[in-house]
C-alpha cells in the first residue's frame, strides 16, 4: 500500500470515529446526587441578561451553577426541612468555591430558605 493510500484510509477511519462518537465528552456519564450549599439572587439582579442570554426572572425557577450545561434541569432540596424544587440551569455561579447552585428567588422561598440566605441543599440531575 502506497503512503498516499494508507494517509487517505486513516484520514476515513477517523472520520467515521469522530462523527460517531457522543457529541460532547461526558454527555454519557451521569451525575450522582450531591450535597452542597445554596444561595439566592437578590432583587437588584431581576430582569439583567444571564450566562445564557436569557433575562433572569425573579418568579422563575432557575439557577446557576458553575458547570452543569445550561438547559440541565436540577430536582433541589432543602435538607433542613426536605423542601424541594426543580429549577432550569441558566446562569453561572460566581467565584466563590463554597457555593454549590444559585437560585432564583422564587425557588429560594419553594424550599424555604429565604432567611437563611445560605442553606445545605442536596441536588439531583433530573433531565
Amino acid at each position: 500500500m502506497n503512503k498516499k493510500l494508507m494517509s487517505h484510509s486513516i484520514c476515513l477511519t477517523l472520520m467515521v470515529l469522530l462523527l460517531n462518537a457522543p457529541t460532547s465528552f461526558g454527555a454519557e456519564t451521569k451525575i450522582q446526587p450531591h450535597t452542597g450549599y445554596a444561595t439566592w439572587y437578590a432583587d437588584y439582579f431581576h430582569g439583567r441578561r444571564t450566562a445564557n442570554g436569557e433575562i433572569y426572572h425573579k418568579d422563575k425557577f432557575t439557577a446557576a451553577h458553575r458547570t452543569l450545561p445550561f438547559g440541565t434541569m436540577v430536582k433541589v432540596t432543602n435538607l433542613d426541612n426536605n423542601k424541594s424544587c426543580i429549577v432550569k440551569i441558566n446562569d453561572r455561579c460566581g467565584n466563590n468555591p463554597k457555593m454549590t447552585i444559585d437560585l432564583s428567588k422564587a425557588a429560594a422561598a419553594e424550599i424555604g430558605m429565604i432567611s437563611a440566605g445560605i442553606q445545605k441543599v442536596r441536588l439531583e440531575i433530573i433531565e
